[in-house]
């Protein structure tokens, strides 16, 4: 194990030696090494040609400066999809994977709002003393609503997996729901109002 990790530094180490000394580059390394290092340079050069042009003022008056940028046109449109998309969009609908994440957001919304009326029924029910009868009521109305939260999450969850497959860039995907995790906060919730209360 030390001999092994022993050759890899001494290996390291006479590639940096190579790599410090540059009249080297080019004789040890394969011609994609020596393209790279030109691309660099090019890139370099790009670079202080539009500081300079930047520095003498070419880029001051230009068709445009100042005003908001279009952006009415989608970048990640695939051009084929561009006429339909702008019909469908002139007559107020929107690409499939958006309309799902509206659906994702009104379904967590109206669930957030469900948990927050359950909380408020069961405060008034639990502030003041109740028949058995009752408890019993309310315990299994509490048991018919997780039922109902889980039916939700599951809706919710297979939603953002649709969304996720149709969106058409990655970094705008969602996470995934962890229903079990949502289920186990909302029942904390509710379990401990309900035991400050009872």
């Amino acid at each position: 194990m030390n001999n092994h990790r022993f050759k890899e530094d001494q290996r390291k180490l006479n590639m940096s030696e190579k790599i410090s000394n540059k009249s080297l580059i080019y004789d040890d390394f394969p011609f994609e090494m020596q393209r790279t290092i030109h691309l660099i340079k090019q890139h370099d050069l790009v670079g202080v040609m539009m500081a300079q042009a930047i520095k003498q003022g070419e880029f001051d008056h230009l068709e445009g400066a100042g005003k908001p940028l279009d952006l009415d046109e989608n970048p990640f449109e695939p051009g084929e999809l561009h006429m339909a998309h702008k019909i469908l969009k002139d007559n107020g609908y929107a690409p499939h994977w958006i309309e799902l994440n509206k659906e994702i957001n009104t379904l967590k919304a109206k669930l957030d709002k469900e948990v927050n009326d359950f909380k408020k029924y069961a405060q008034i029910v639990l502030r003041e003393k109740q028949s058995r009868g009752a408890i019993r009521h309310f315990e299994q109305k509490k048991q018919n609503f997780y039922l109902q939260c889980r039916e939700h999450l599951k809706e919710i969850s297979k939603k953002i997996l649709d969304y996720n497959l149709h969106c058409p860039v990655s970094s705008l995907g969602r996470a995934n729901l962890d229903i079990e995790a949502e289920m186990k906060r909302i029942v904390e919730d509710i379990e401990n109002l309900t035991k400050g209360l009872g």
